[in-house]
C-alpha cells in the first residue's frame, strides 16, 4: 500500500524511547506524525487544534500515569472520533486480553511490545486507509447537507413526497399545488439535488 498523501499519525506513549522510535519509524515510511507523552497533552492537542480533514490514526499505549489509554479510547469512542481516527493500542504481553477487549468495543487493532515493525506499519496503513473512507463520506454528506439547505421550503415538501414514492398527481392533490407545478420543483429538486431519479434521490438521502 503506497503511503497516503496528507495523513497523520497520532503517538500517545509514557515512554519517550517508544515514541522516538516509531516516530523514526514512520519517518523511514514517509509518514507524519504527532507525538505525545500522555492522554491528557493529547487531549489538549485536540481543543486547541481541531481535526482536519485528513486521514489519522492514534496509536495508543494501553498503560499510563494519570488517564490510561483505555479511558482516553472511551472519551474518543464518546466524542464519536474514532471512524475518523483508528486507533490501534499498543501493549505488553500481560494487556492482550485487555486490548482484546477494546478492539471489540471499536478499536482498529492492537500491536504488542515488542512489536514488528513491518506489522505495525501495515496496519496503520490498513488504518489510514479506513480513516480516508470515513472522511470520504463524512465529506459526502456535508456536501448533500449543503444541497438540501439550498432547496425551497415547497422543494423540499415536494421532495419528502417523491422520496415516499408518490406519483406526481397525489403529490399535487396532497400539497394543494397543480400536477405542472409539482412537476416544476421535482425538476429543480433533482438538479440541485445532482440526481436523475426518484430512486437515486432516495438512495442519496439515506445516509444523511
Amino acid at each position: 500500500m503506497q503511503p497516503l498523501i496528507d495523513a497523520l499519525i497520532f503517538i500517545v506513549d509514557d515512554d519517550a524511547s517508544v515514541r522516538e522510535a516509531l516516530a523514526w519509524l514512520l519517518r523511514s515510511r514517509r509518514l507524519v506524525s504527532e507525538h505525545f507523552a500522555s492522554a491528557e497533552a493529547f487531549e489538549a492537542r485536540l481543543a486547541e487544534e481541531p481535526l482536519r480533514d485528513q486521514p489519522h490514526c492514534l496509536l495508543l499505549d494501553v498503560r499510563m500515569p494519570g488517564t490510561s489509554g483505555l479511558v482516553l479510547f472511551d472519551r474518543l469512542a464518546e466524542r464519536g472520533l474514532l471512524d475518523a481516527m483508528p486507533v490501534i493500542f499498543l501493549t505488553g504481553h500481560a494487556d492482550v486480553p485487555t486490548a482484546v477487549d477494546a478492539v471489540k468495543r471499536g478499536a482498529f487493532d492492537f500491536c504488542e511490545k515488542p512489536f514488528s515493525d513491518n506489522a505495525l506499519v501495515d496496519r496503520i496503513e490498513h488504518a489510514l486507509g479506513a480513516s480516508l473512507r470515513a472522511v470520504e463520506a463524512r465529506q459526502a454528506r456535508a456536501l448533500i447537507k449543503r444541497r438540501i439547505d439550498e432547496l425551497t421550503e415547497r422543494e423540499r415538501d415536494v421532495m419528502r413526497c417523491v422520496v415516499e414514492g408518490l406519483p406526481n398527481k397525489l403529490i399535487a392533490d396532497q400539497l394543494a399545488i397543480s400536477v405542472r407545478t409539482v412537476e416544476v420543483h421535482r425538476a429543480r429538486v433533482f438538479e440541485k439535488m445532482e440526481v436523475k431519479s426518484a430512486v437515486e434521490l432516495a438512495n442519496l438521502l439515506r445516509g444523511v
